[in-house]
């Protein structure tokens, strides 16, 4: 079993990220040929992602299943995210120009994908008898104590103090 934290967790990481959303269903679930290669596409890219700790790939949790298969990525920017996408002499152009020129929007398997640009002090998770999962296993984990302790505290615990015009604040 992964090591159990026995304690009320949440997760702190500096700056923006971004949590990318990938996804593959199955539609004709008979047509092997056509999903398989598809599926079998993202290990590669994956080990070529997480052996580079430049890429900008800060974590990634898999969720499989028929007929969706789910990937929850966190990139450190958009910037990094596109440079791998758009980087020739990566697994992902390939990858994508054989799925456009096999199956393309024949019907039998679907690909999607959802960006979402996380602002510093942007977000608040809570992991109580987990193991580092989630952004916690892609940032930092620390105890959800004190200010932490609330769903509202870890949301206002980064905020910038806002100057309302009352002196010097």
């Amino acid at each position: 079993m992964s090591n159990i934290i026995a304690q009320r967790m949440t997760a702190d990481i500096e700056g923006d990220f971004v949590v990318f959303l990938i996804g593959m269903r199955v539609n004709k679930f008979w047509k092997i040929h056509q999903w398989l290669p598809v599926a079998m596409a993202m290990p590669p890219m994956l080990k070529e992602l997480l052996q580079n700790p430049d890429s900008g790939l800060l974590g990634v949790h898999s969720h499989f299943g028929l007929p969706n298969t789910l990937l929850v990525q966190y990139w450190r920017s958009v910037e990094h995210l596109e440079a791998y996408a758009l980087d020739k002499s990566k697994a992902h152009l390939p990858a994508w120009a054989a799925f456009n020129k096999k199956i393309a929007s024949n019907g039998d398997v679907g690909i999607w994908h959802e960006t979402y640009k996380v602002s510093a002090g942007q977000y608040e998770t809570v992991y109580n008898n987990m193991p580092a999962y989630g952004l916690g296993a892609a940032a930092r984990l620390v105890a959800a104590t004190g200010k932490r302790e609330t769903a509202q505290g870890r949301l206002t615990l980064h905020s910038p103090v806002v100057n309302r015009g009352h002196g010097n604040e």
